[in-house]
């Protein structure tokens, strides 16, 4: 996508279809004469003669005819969300309505808007950094609370005072290296090199900060993806029913009901989970069955937790030891179900393959301990908080690549100054740490890949 900030765009802001309102946006040097085209103010008052940052009843005209009565939000530059002249057209909700707006618009001289290019020019235009700009779509895409609330503090700035905080310093003490290294008469080169890895290891510490939180960040933005495992008529059907609040999968007591995965999304007290459901694991003749078992570790490999259930009420089985041997290594809950029945599983038995705190027992069927489930899900992701403090944020795999370039650079910094080589290499490490940085926030980024992450923005914004 490549933009001419020349050029004056028009998009629909709002989602297509039946609804109250509908909006339509301009943006460009050209927004107010474009206005002054299809507007008809009630107070008679031309659109370059309406105040800045007001709200104007009128109606659209186009070619002579009323498109749409409207209310018309006029904002001058340079106090706008693009810092161009900006007009949000609020018209009735309805495809003809929001369509005639637009086509008006288009007709008297705007062009229609890339994906995302109001956000873009935001960018370009110094209204925001690249971090605000993501913040921006990470808000619109937010699943829960808490996402928007990270979001939120995002585009507030939090993060990328963080990020300028670092790059400050690393920019400090580059000028002291290339300073040593044009003036090497008037230096000390141990003090200076010495001054470099104090400050490589005062911003790695920064970096890696900010690196642990990476995976904060991706759950409460995109989810824990969870997966449910497990014997036939162990309850994982059930399980997922309850956690949904409706009846998702079959149940019924014939094995291998569930013969493929089946996924759903949900959250539960803010945290939001991806939740899979897999086939049955038994030992089976059944071709599709089979198919679907293999599914189930396949899943169950690529999972953030497994969900291991198993049926309390009966002894433990070949089945069910394979699949304790398949989650010994990886982070998991094992669920003894059936707690209504008499237990003859104990937890005794399951230390071998999981931490005590993570073997829980319940009855999904009397709706008995499954919340202990949620309570113990939060302590391992969450630290058992849930609540956005300070210091958490959401960064995409984008920044987390770029924050482990400049922790490579920073021990390299670290590693150049220990082994006595010249301030040279210094110098190259604390630019590649620097550039790296500046690619969180846009001002080190390559053209081609910032229109990359504006283009997977919507429409009209």
């Amino acid at each position: 996508m490549r933009i001419d900030l020349e050029d004056t765009i028009a998009a629909i802001s709002t989602p297509m279809g039946n609804g109250g309102i509908g909006i339509v946006r301009l943006s460009g040097d050209k927004a107010i004469d474009v206005l002054e085209n299809i507007f008809k103010a009630a107070s008679g008052k031309k659109a370059g003669e309406l105040s800045s940052h007001t709200i104007n009843y009128g109606k659209i005209i186009n070619n002579e005819k009323t498109v749409d009565e409207v209310l018309v939000s006029l904002m001058k530059a340079p106090k706008t969300y693009t810092r161009q002249d900006v007009v949000e057209i609020n018209c009735h909700g309805g495809i003809q309505a929001v369509n005639g707006v637009l086509r008006a618009c288009l007709e008297a001289g705007a062009r229609l808007a890339e994906p995302g290019e109001f956000t873009k020019r935001a960018f370009l235009n110094g209204r925001i950094d690249l971090l605000q700009a993501e913040a921006v779509s990470e808000i619109i895409s937010s699943k829960t609370e808490s996402a928007k609330r990270a979001a939120l503090a995002k585009l507030g700035g939090r993060l990328s005072g963080k990020i300028k905080e670092l790059r400050d310093k690393i920019l400090s003490a580059e000028a002291a290296i290339e300073a040593a290294i044009e003036y090497p008469e008037h230096d000390d080169e141990i003090v200076t090199k010495m001054s470099a890895k104090q400050t490589a290891e005062v911003v790695l510490k920064g970096v890696r900060e900010l690196i642990d939180r990476a995976d904060f960040g991706r759950i409460i933005q995109n989810g824990i993806n969870c997966v449910i495992m497990g014997r036939p008529n162990v309850g994982k059907s059930s399980f997922l029913n309850y956690i949904l609040d409706e009846e998702r999968a079959i149940v019924t007591d014939i094995p291998g009901t569930t013969r493929d995965v089946l996924s759903e999304s949900v959250s539960i007290g803010d945290i939001p989970l991806n939740i899979t459901d897999t086939a049955g694991i038994r030992q089976t003749g059944d071709v599709i069955e089979k198919i679907g078992v293999d599914r189930s570790f396949e899943y169950g490999e690529n999972a953030d937790i497994i969900f291991m259930m198993i049926d309390g009420s009966e002894e433990l089985t070949e089945d069910d030891l394979r699949i304790l041997d398949f989650i010994k290594d990886k982070r998991a809950i094992i669920i003894v179900n059936k707690s209504d029945k008499a237990v003859k599983v104990t937890p005794e038995e399951l230390r071998q393959y999981a931490e005590e705190q993570n073997i829980i027992t319940v009855s999904v069927k009397n709706d008995t301990g499954v919340e202990d489930i949620f309570d113990r899900l939060k302590a391992m992701f969450m630290g058992g908080e849930v609540e956005i403090s300070d210091n958490a944020c959401v960064i995409g795999e984008r920044n987390l690549e770029s924050l482990r370039r400049a922790e490579k650079s920073l021990l390299n910094v670290i590693d150049t100054v220990d082994n006595g080589f010249p301030e040279d290499f210094i110098s190259m490490d604390l630019t590649e740490a620097y550039t790296a940085l500046g690619e969180i926030t846009g001002e080190t980024l390559e053209e081609d890949v910032i229109d990359k992450i504006f283009s997977e923005f919507c429409l009209g914004k």
